[in-house]
């Protein structure tokens, strides 16, 4: 265990090194960020105790008390304290810290605590909902790729938002792909020409011919009718999705309007 200066807000820490990191003590930590009472770390501590793990918080003995405990803080525990905080001193703070690891201990924060991270799951589940071309597994491969990682927890907490920003574009990009796909989908002669004249010969057996065949005695007049009515329902309900699509007219055929279920019950 061994010791060095660090000042932040006005406040000289007693900090020491073990375990190969920086601790600062909780009740230092309070006046850093500017709470007056001592407590105020613990009270935080307390309601989040679950998001913290031994190499964040941890107890040793109080060399001013020595038989009550002394709650002190890893650089990476005081970052998730001030996250909780959410104060304009607890953001600056957060800078601070980052920069101390980055300048004590030589290199980036290795990895990211998940309540840090809140902010890139949202945008990678919306980016899973939204596109049919993605799981979650193969989602977060693409943004560790795109970031060099193994790891979504070994993306730096300054590159979060450059994730975020990074996830977004995808999500754009997926959309467009898929937009692109359905338009191509509804646009095709043959599937605008089957959508069209389905139910419009669905009528004409309704209209015509299944009253002819109905004067002949025919036995196949209900065959016809139901067929005709089950194909004129499969067409209006092609057309009701490409109309929610924003295909509001058949392009390849002269522009005609869609054919609705109302048009087909319509005498």
């Amino acid at each position: 265990m061994g010791s060095l200066t660090l000042s932040f807000n006005d406040v000289n820490f007693s900090a020491v090194q073990r375990d190969g990191q920086i601790w600062l003590s909780s009740s230092e930590l309070a006046e850093s960020l500017g709470y007056k009472q001592e407590n105020a770390v613990s009270k935080i501590f307390n309601r989040n105790s679950e998001e913290f793990t031994d190499s964040m918080t941890q107890i040793i003995e109080n060399p001013q008390l020595p038989n009550l405990g002394m709650r002190i803080f890893s650089l990476r525990g005081c970052h998730l304290i001030a996250m909780f905080a959410r104060t304009d001193v607890a953001k600056s703070f957060r800078k601070w810290v980052l920069d101390v690891l980055d300048r004590e201990v030589g290199a980036p924060v290795a990895k990211t605590h998940k309540s840090e991270r809140t902010p890139l799951h949202e945008a990678h589940a919306m980016l899973v909902a939204k596109t049919r071309h993605l799981n979650s597994s193969d989602a977060w491969k693409i943004i560790n790729q795109r970031f060099g990682t193994n790891h979504i927890e070994e993306i730096p907490y300054d590159q979060i938002p450059v994730a975020v920003e990074y996830v977004h574009h995808l999500i754009a990009l997926y959309s467009n792909a898929d937009k692109q796909t359905r338009n191509e989908y509804w646009t095709n002669r043959d599937v605008q020409a089957l959508m069209y004249y389905a139910p419009k010969f669905g009528k004409f057996v309704r209209d015509d011919l299944y009253p002819a065949l109905s004067l002949l005695r025919s036995e196949f007049a209900a065959q016809v009718a139901g067929m005709a009515q089950d194909m004129a329902t499969s067409a209006n309900a092609l057309n009701r999705q490409a109309w929610g699509w924003g295909v509001t007219h058949y392009d390849k055929l002269g522009g005609q309007p869609l054919h609705t279920m109302e048009w087909y019950l319509a005498k």
